[in-house]
């Protein structure tokens, strides 16, 4: 039987506390377990692009590939198109992809290419030590914006549910057990699927007491209700004080696929 470790001898440079190590975690749990239940190792590709959260693929042993910032999704489509029996796993920080390639986002999910976008949505530019970013809260202060910012940031999951796609979800990396059950179904869907993860960044913008304190999981939930996703990815507009929902939000039925 194969040695399904997927660890690699590579240094890890995060910073101690940071949430990219549960979403590390979980991917390498689901990963695991689908090639222990038979799926072929070589058949996964992940994708990352620049940031913190790209480490990831010097810590993943399964083909991957660096794309560019905000490249994340054409180069997962890519992939996917060349050869449609891989699954193909995109890993993108806030600011890569909500931000220079969401041009990129909304066409995939408008297509539902079936790829995997996980989304480590810390509302900073981690790398560059600092800078605001498209879901950074209103006021934000940052090398970028020592007096604050004067924008309202986005809400990254009404946008996608406006563009059309088939499988959205959000986690948490306060909560491993539920991260890996949303990787595992939004891996296994057959479509396009997006998670966005609020992965707190220690050092530029630590929200582990914000989050703790609002965050709770969808229960008793029929996520293929349209109107019920979107009312729960509405309240929570990534500037307020209200709660936050987790889980997956919408899953649209197979025979509703597009592709």
């Amino acid at each position: 039987m194969e040695n399904i470790s997927l660890s690699t001898n590579a240094k890890n440079t995060w910073c101690p506390g940071c949430g990219n190590f549960a979403i590390l975690n979980s991917i390498k749990a689901v990963l695991g377990g689908l090639i222990e239940e038979g799926f072929p190792r070589e058949k996964i590709v992940i994708v990352s692009g620049i940031g913190c959260h790209a480490k990831i693929a010097d810590y993943l042993n399964v083909n991957s590939f660096y794309s560019l910032h905000g490249r994340v999704v054409p180069v997962c489509e890519a992939i996917k198109l060349a050869n449609p029996e891989l699954k193909v796993i995109g890993f993108a920080g806030d600011g890569d992809t909500y931000g220079e390639g969401l041009e990129h986002l909304i066409f995939a999910a408008k297509r539902n290419i079936d790829i995997n976008i996980i989304i480590h949505n810390n509302r900073v530019y981690g790398l560059t030590t600092g800078q605001y970013t498209p879901t950074s809260p209103l006021g934000f202060k940052g090398r970028s914006t020592p007096k604050g910012t004067k924008e309202s940031p986005i809400n990254p999951l009404e946008l996608m549910m406006a563009s059309h796609a088939s499988f959205i979800a959000r986690g948490y990396t306060h909560g491993i057990e539920l991260l890996k059950k949303i990787f595992k179904e939004a891996i296994m869907y057959k479509g396009f699927s997006l998670v966005d993860v609020l992965q707190v960044c220690v050092t530029f913008f630590n929200m582990y007491d914000y989050y703790n304190k609002r965050v709770y999981e969808l229960k008793d939930y029929s996520p293929e209700d349209y109107s019920l996703a979107m009312e729960k990815i509405k309240e929570w507009d990534y500037n307020t004080d209200s709660k936050i929902p987790l889980g997956i939000f919408y899953k649209k039925g197979l025979s509703n696929d597009k592709t």
